[in-house]
């Protein structure tokens, strides 16, 4: 069934009695005063007395054209919370709607108790109208330190999908997705409709999205707004859903249909749930309700404003009213505050009349004061297993081989299993598990699936915990709903398109800076990318697969949150795979190889590589001072290092060389750039003072001089990497081609080693003669030379 609610004719007959209705027109149109108050205000907050230029801001920043509408919906909401005692958080997706969500938890007391300074007083309605958009307030957009919020207002395209991953295994949440018909226009949310195949009724709580469609977005229609009633109801129909509109410009009329179309969506949403939990006969996937609110953009505000119209047009966008140099402006501003009649809302002293405050929820009922909003005030530890139990045995360097993420998998299956019954860890990924070598997670639990199954299809179950979905943006999105409400999980994605959630990342980083110095947000569980199909081993796809550029991008982040792993072999990859889910507000990124490639480490030597970031790997290393520091970074640079070393031996007996080993990037940064960070006396230890060191990296060599430029022997430190080149071709060719080859490593050593001069020549003849020969044999081969395929390591 599709269904549009809609009344027409005044005083239209609704749920609401006449002195609910009138109550709850009082709490919109409070709402509504603060907000504009928040915008324009900086003193004279309850128009004791006239308006004057001097009360108002002079920088006016914030945006209006949203803000009613989010009012409404709010009031609104609370009515359903306190009717029917809902456990519901709201995620506010229009950009800059931040004055009226601040409003109502303003109203609703929760603002006062996170803020003690902001009274419900007049004193404290000043310092709410001051802070807004002010040096050192608060942001014009729903934000971290909005009470309630998990969602940055403005990150246009992410509301829907955070509010599924909040909605996963909470299954007595409902959350009310407010999603403005502008960002309705992004790639991610277009996608986010889908992420109603993947909830399941009898363990996951409910979505409700609410598509606030106001007609335009900065200077421009919006595409939903433009299309039809018919041709909208269709794609969300075609999108699994069952819309309910709710249309209009007359007060009492829309809050009557709203009202009736809430009351009709929860009644299907607990019909929906009571079918999946009692055993009731099911009928396939449910087609879950949603509703489109159309509302003019910049309702309640003036209609015109220097002859052009402004209520329901872009212009009511930001701020309809903003040059006061003409007296005509402050009087509109006057007329505008005056006409929510707040003297009738508000008591002389400034305090929310009771008539109108009775109307908001309680307690943890209140959307701005509710648990899930602050997810780690719900975090519970996650279950992990001891992850030397999965370790690889390594008699010695060297001497095994194993695929590192294989072997994380096992770990995972065992992680899974710890926690199926706490229901708080999930494993997300763009349809790449199994191809990323986590396959063992399957042995416990498959991937979420609620829509149509066949014969050929493996794995697919309702209650599975692996979220598969062939969209970066919504794994992504999914995770950080789902950590925000104090939850864990692992985002594993190739290297190479984990760039598509850039975006996604930057304000995710940000979130956690920002809630890192607001005391009542308690931490939450780590962000944690697991990047494998590496730009090493992408040579059987093309340049298109090869890119390690997400590293730089996350070290671009503040210290306090970015953490970048490059783990040489499995024992390492487990022991840093355990400290990062263990960990809290950070964004950790792994880099690791799926290929079986030789071990390095046992599992002890491992964990205490690993936890110091950095070391001398002692059984390659020559004692005392070096002629030259072989460095590395990354499992395939590790692997050319090692050759190297073995191939400079061979030829250079008496050479003395130093290998290091780096695992956690940030070591490289000085202490007073990153927590991590080596003292120089450390670095030191490790990369001496004046010897060159020939640095292999897995990704662009620009980061590491980046990170490394303040240290001593900075100017003997020599990078290869990658280098954007790349194409379809043998794994070996693909570090020949950024000189990240073993011949070119050694013989970068015997260029910077000053009393190896004299051997420049021939080791450079010994090079291009490798070179060729290697190129002569793929192209006519296929595959690597045996000498390389079949190599190892040897002391």
């Amino acid at each position: 069934m599709i269904a549009a609610i809609e009344r027409s004719g005044k005083g239209a007959a609704g749920p609401l009695s006449p002195d609910m209705l009138r109550r709850m027109h009082g709490y919109w149109r409070a709402a509504n005063y603060l907000s504009v108050g928040q915008i324009y205000l900086r003193a004279n907050p309850l128009l004791d007395r006239p308006l004057e230029i001097g009360d108002v801001k002079t920088r006016l920043l914030g945006h209006w054209g949203t803000t009613p509408g989010l009012n409404l919906i709010y009031v609104h909401l609370n009515r359903l919370i306190v009717e029917h005692d809902l456990d519901m958080i709201a995620v506010i997706g229009p950009g800059h709607g931040g004055p009226g969500i601040v409003a109502n938890t303003y109203l609703e007391g929760s603002y006062t108790e996170t803020y003690p300074a902001i009274e419900r007083s007049r004193g404290g309605m000043d310092r709410l109208f001051r802070q807004f958009s002010w040096p050192g307030g608060i942001p014009s957009h729903v934000a971290p330190e909005t009470p309630g919020s998990i969602h940055e207002g403005g990150e246009l395209g992410y509301s829907l999908a955070h509010a599924y991953g909040a909605a996963f295994d909470n299954p007595d949440l409902i959350v009310a997705c407010v999603i403005g018909d502008g960002e309705a226009e992004t790639g991610a949310l277009a996608a986010s409709w889908h992420s109603n195949k993947f909830l399941n009724p009898p363990r996951d709580g409910a979505v409700l999205p609410i598509l606030h469609l106001n007609g335009f977005k900065i200077a421009n229609p919006t595409v939903l707004a433009r299309i039809g009633r018919e041709e909208l109801t269709e794609l969300m129909h075609g999108y699994g859903h069952e819309p309910f509109f709710v249309t209009g410009d007359d007060p009492d009329i829309v809050h009557q249909s709203l009202a009736a179309t809430l009351d009709t969506v929860l009644e299907r949403i607990r019909a929906i749930q009571a079918t999946a939990r009692n055993g009731l006969p099911d009928n396939g996937r449910p087609r879950w309700p949603m509703i489109v609110l159309e509302t003019p953009k910049g309702w309640t505000g003036p209609k015109v404003v220097d002859g052009k119209p402004v209520q329901g047009t872009w212009r009511a966008h930001q701020v309809p009213i903003a040059d006061f140099t003409d007296p005509e402006h402050l009087r509109q501003l006057e007329q505008w505050l005056l006409s929510y009649r707040a003297d009738e809302l508000f008591d002389p002293s400034g305090k929310f009349r009771e008539e109108y405050a009775s109307l908001a929820p309680t307690g943890h009922r209140r959307m701005g004061s509710n648990p899930h909003a602050n997810g780690g005030a719900l975090l519970r530890p996650l279950a992990l297993p001891d992850f030397r139990d999965h370790a690889v045995t390594v008699p010695e360097a060297g001497g095994v081989k194993a695929a590192a993420t294989a072997v994380l998998g096992d770990f995972l299956r065992e992680t899974m299993a710890l926690n199926l019954d706490a229901a708080n860890f999930r494993l997300f990924g763009p349809d790449e598990t199994a191809s990323n070598r986590l396959q063992a997670v399957y042995d416990v639990t498959g991937k979420a699936w609620m829509a149509e199954t066949a014969a050929v299809d493996e794995h697919l179950d309702r209650n599975g915990r692996v979220m598969e979905v062939l969209s970066e943006h919504l794994c992504q999105g999914w995770l950080e709903g789902y950590l925000l409400t104090g939850r864990h999980g692992l985002f594993s994605c190739y290297e190479a398109f984990v760039h598509i959630v850039d975006s996604m990342l930057n304000q995710h980083a940000k979130w956690l800076k920002v809630s890192d110095g607001i005391p009542w947000r308690r931490p939450i569980a780590s962000l944690n990318y697991l990047l494998t199909s590496h730009v090493w081993r992408q040579d059987h796809n093309g340049l298109s697969h090869q890119d390690p550029g997400f590293i730089d991008h996350v070290a671009n982040k503040t210290a306090g949150v970015a953490r970048i792993y490059l783990p040489p072999d499995a024992n390492c990859l487990l022991s840093v795979a355990d400290h990062c889910l263990r960990s809290r507000n950070y964004v950790n990124v792994i880099v690791a190889g799926k290929q079986p490639e030789w071990q390095w480490l046992g599992i002890d030597d491992a964990v205490r590589h690993c936890t110091a970031g950095a070391g001398v790997w002692n059984f390659a290393s020559d004692a005392g001072e070096p002629d030259v520091v072989m460095a590395c970074a990354g499992d395939v640079p590790t692997l050319e290092t090692m050759a190297a070393v073995m191939l400079l031996r061979e030829n250079i007996p008496n050479i003395r060389i130093r290998v290091v080993n780096v695992v956690d990037l940030m070591v490289l940064q000085p202490q007073s750039e990153h927590p991590h960070g080596l003292d120089d006396r450390a670095f030191e230890a490790l990369f001496t003072v004046d010897r060159p060191v020939i640095f292999a990296f897995h990704g662009y060599p620009s980061l590491v001089h980046k990170l490394t430029y303040k240290r001593p022997n900075h100017a003997n430190i020599h990078v290869r990497g990658f280098k954007e080149e790349g194409t379809t071709t043998t794994p070996f060719d693909m570090v020949v081609l950024n000189d990240l080859d073993r011949y070119r490593l050694a013989l970068d050593a015997v260029e910077r080693v000053p009393r190896l001069r004299h051997l420049i020549p021939n080791a450079r003849a010994q090079y291009w003669t490798a070179i060729e020969r290697h190129k002569l044999y793929i192209a006519e081969h296929g595959d690597d030379l045996p000498e390389i395929n079949d190599w190892r390591w040897i002391r």
